[in-house]
């Protein structure tokens, strides 16, 4: 297939993936709103997303101000997420005793639900940013290191032999052969790794803080303004989609071989 051929069938597919991803959410708000208009559900169990988009509009500034301070708070946990998530799949891969004494931690902080974290943390360390970092921390380097650490794990070990036999130090190796081997598995677990950030910034703040998307959510909880709570709902969704976009986009950048491979 010639490379022209193959860009536009590529398009195409794009165009067609878009037109169902927006299709199906183009149904979801019309059920939605087709529920709320006949009362199947009462309006203060579930607002309309007219009443949403509403109250989304008119607290816009203050929604605003919140979100600066989670964002804020999600970009230094996953930043230092990624770092402790990178750093522990290359001892894991490096070093074999590190893998075997590592990974049953890594399983044991994963089985431990945020809910019940974000007490403690704040507790031990107040109610300022830092809980609210370490929380992101936990939920967003377990899927960076195990997708580099398969990723790692996964290389063609022929591969490995040849690098070897041209005499490339282990140095070489890694960074030749294995972190480029490992960079598919890497931009998928980030892209997991986003969303929980923002999730995980929100949890930490239902527990305490001063500012932030989840102490908003909280205040209007309790005045059961619903109808704010579910703008809330839509910023962090439009958040993590926009911040899964980006990543897409920085593997684009970082892969662009990619772009070339037949599906």
């Amino acid at each position: 297939m010639k490379r022209g051929d193959f860009l536009k069938k590529f398009r195409i597919q794009k165009l067609r993936d878009a037109i169902y991803s927006v299709s199906f959410f183009v149904l979801i708000f019309l059920i939605w709103h087709l529920v709320t208009k006949n009362n199947i559900v009462p309006k203060f169990m579930l607002p309309s997303p007219m009443d949403v988009l509403n109250a989304f509009i008119s607290d816009f500034p203050i929604l605003l101000n919140h979100f600066k301070v989670t964002i804020i708070e999600a970009f230094i946990g996953l930043a230092m997420g990624i770092l402790l998530g990178f750093t522990i799949a290359v001892l894991m891969d490096r070093y074999e005793f590190m893998y075997k004494a590592l990974y049953p931690v890594l399983i044991i902080t994963q089985t431990i639900p945020t809910v019940s974290i974000a007490p403690l943390l704040v507790l031990w360390l107040g109610y300022g940013i830092a809980p609210k970092v370490v929380l992101i921390v936990i939920v967003t380097f377990f899927p960076i290191a195990i997708g580099l650490l398969d990723g790692f794990k996964s290389i063609d070990r022929d591969q490995i032999r040849l690098m070897e036999a041209m005499n490339a130090t282990k140095r070489q190796i890694f960074i030749h052969g294995k972190l480029p081997h490992a960079l598919p598995n890497f931009f998928s677990s980030l892209r997991i790794s986003a969303s929980y950030a923002i999730v995980g910034a929100v949890i930490s703040e239902w527990l305490g803080g001063f500012s932030g998307l989840g102490v908003y959510m909280t205040r209007v909880k309790k005045s059961y303004s619903f109808d704010k709570m579910f703008a809330v709902i839509f910023l962090i969704t439009i958040t993590s989609l926009i911040l899964m976009g980006l990543v897409k986009l920085l593997e684009k950048i970082s892969m662009p071989w990619k772009k070339y491979e037949k599906k």
